[in-house]
């Protein structure tokens, strides 16, 4: 079980990404998703990937401890992939039995999405390890407050996300110290499937009874502190883009740019 399964923890550090305004790193990272999504063959894909690998490079994080933070995250890639093989459907067939199907289509769509959710997950990544859950959670109500005047509660959402981003390194040390409590047992993980799950279930069990503990001690200290709905905090400052954010805002734009080009290529 990996001791550095950091997703949603901030990495410490003074890069000009940690230093831009976390509104603007919240607005470019959903313009990452958006590039990322827009592109239609493994040359936007390449882009974007090396769009990505420059921003960690320049916020001094290394790619291998970029790919521990999504590690408990891959399960979803590897979701994704299996059910583009088994649904989509074209080519050359390499294995059919049943209702299930593997064709040339199926394995080459289930390649292209896990490439794309790859790059999803790392710039989600990015910019946890490099914003504080308090800060994205700021950006998160500032950018949400327009809306609230048409009754949308900005500032529950934004409260209910900070509280998930602080407890997703809360969830991987737990589940950490399960596990290890677990294998001092004489736990195995190995041998049938139907044993594996069973001691998957057993992990589980004490793994959500802490989670609905922590989240049961979070609203008493909540009440006990008489929360009103964040009345009397400080908050952001009006945005005001800084060299900084501006740069980010040209890199983004040249992203976008070289995206479409690679779209009209005959890749």
């Amino acid at each position: 079980m990996p001791d550095k399964a950091m997703f949603g923890r901030f990495w410490p550090g003074t890069s000009p990404v940690h230093r831009m305004d976390p509104r603007a790193k919240l607005l470019l990272s959903l313009a990452l998703m958006v590039a990322t999504f827009c592109a239609q063959n493994y040359g936007g894909l390449a882009v974007c990937a090396a769009f990505v690998v420059g921003f960690y490079a320049v916020a001094g994080i290394p790619l291998g401890q970029a790919l521990r933070s999504i590690g408990p995250l891959l399960f979803i890639v590897v979701v994704t992939a299996l059910l583009n093989v088994f649904f989509v459907q074209g080519g050359t067939v390499y294995f059919q039995w049943w209702v299930f199907c593997i064709s040339e289509a199926g394995v080459a769509s289930a390649a292209f999405v896990a490439c794309r959710l790859l790059l999803l997950l790392l710039g989600v990544s990015l910019l946890t390890l490099t914003t504080t859950a308090l800060d994205i959670t700021d950006a998160f109500e500032y950018l949400l407050k327009p809306f609230a005047r048409i009754g949308l509660p900005a500032h529950e959402l934004a409260m209910m996300m900070g509280i998930a981003l602080r407890f997703l390194p809360q969830f991987a040390f737990e589940l950490t110290t399960v596990y290890r409590a677990q294998i001092s047992r004489g736990a195995t993980f190995t041998g049938s499937l139907k044993g594996r799950a069973r001691m998957l279930s057993s992990m589980m069990v004490p793994l959500f009874t802490s989670a609905f503990r922590h989240a049961e001690t979070l609203s008493a200290a909540m009440e006990a502190r008489c929360y009103h709905g964040g009345s009397g905090r400080t908050r952001l400052r009006p945005l005001a883009y800084s060299r900084r954010d501006m740069g980010g805002v040209a890199v983004m734009a040249a992203l976008f740019a070289l995206v479409v080009a690679t779209n009209f290529l005959p890749l």
